[in-house]
């Protein structure tokens, strides 16, 4: 009997390959599952994230959706009242953009098939950067916010919704066995994929915490570094100006 492969590979070429197969393959059920696996938080988490961009001072602007998925996160910019700029939104798991394609019809977004990695834009291009729950995934964190630093315009601000661990012992705990014990059943019954929802909870695991974060944020450039927790830290919003 063949093993499943473990759920988070080593940094490098290993891990982003995995993760670009994982995402492609769980493209036709990932829209239904972020909703139901948040329990529909992960809308006002968006939200909130979008609201934190401070868009309204270049609404005409350039902004930039990285590791976009199915574009709900350049839908929550570019529905907002006022927006008369651009969202160019990327990707490296195509098929993810192919499957939000309906959504994006009559919007202001540009969909670019590209790696985070290396994205295929020249410095000092857009007026903001958003990734909703996109770095945990890269394969080589610092190189990607290096590049999403190079991309963005001086004084610009990069915004990156990501999944956290609870500070609270008693959330954490209960966080912790929901994303371990009932994530990865009701992900793989769904999904119909064998392990995709065991990544998920070991890479929000392995990831920096805020603190740490930051740290890397200030270590490629950016200033004004913060973040902020949401619904008892198990989301968090951080930040950084270019």
């Amino acid at each position: 009997m063949q093993s499943l492969p473990r759920s988070v590979p080593n940094d490098g070429i290993e891990r982003h390959d995995q993760v670009k197969t994982i995402f492609s393959e769980i493209a036709p059920r990932y829209d239904l599952l972020n909703h139901l696996l948040s329990l529909n938080m992960d809308r006002s988490w968006r939200r909130l994230a979008v609201d934190q961009m401070g868009w309204e001072a270049e609404s005409s602007g350039s902004f930039l959706d990285a590791c976009t998925g199915t574009f709900d996160l350049a839908l929550e910019l570019g529905d907002r009242p006022g927006f008369r700029g651009r969202i160019i939104a990327t990707d490296f798991a195509c098929p993810m953009m192919v499957q939000g394609a309906r959504k994006i019809v009559a919007g202001p977004i540009t969909p670019v098939c590209g790696d985070s990695l290396a994205l295929p834009f020249p410095n000092d291009n857009f007026d903001g950067a958003m990734v909703g729950f996109g770095v945990r995934n890269l394969s080589d964190l610092e190189c990607g916010l290096r590049e999403l630093y190079r991309v963005l315009k001086r004084g610009k601000l990069l915004v990156v919704l990501e999944f956290a661990l609870p500070p609270n012992p008693f959330v954490r705990m209960a966080y912790l066995l929901y994303f371990r014990r009932v994530l990865p059943v009701v992900g793989r019954i769904i999904s119909g994929h064998p392990w995709a929802y065991r990544y998920l909870p070991e890479s929000v695991e392995e990831f920096p915490g805020p603190d740490e974060l930051g740290l890397l944020f200030k270590k490629v450039g950016f200033g004004d570094v913060g973040w902020t927790l949401l619904t008892g830290g198990i989301a968090a919003i951080h930040w950084g100006k270019a």
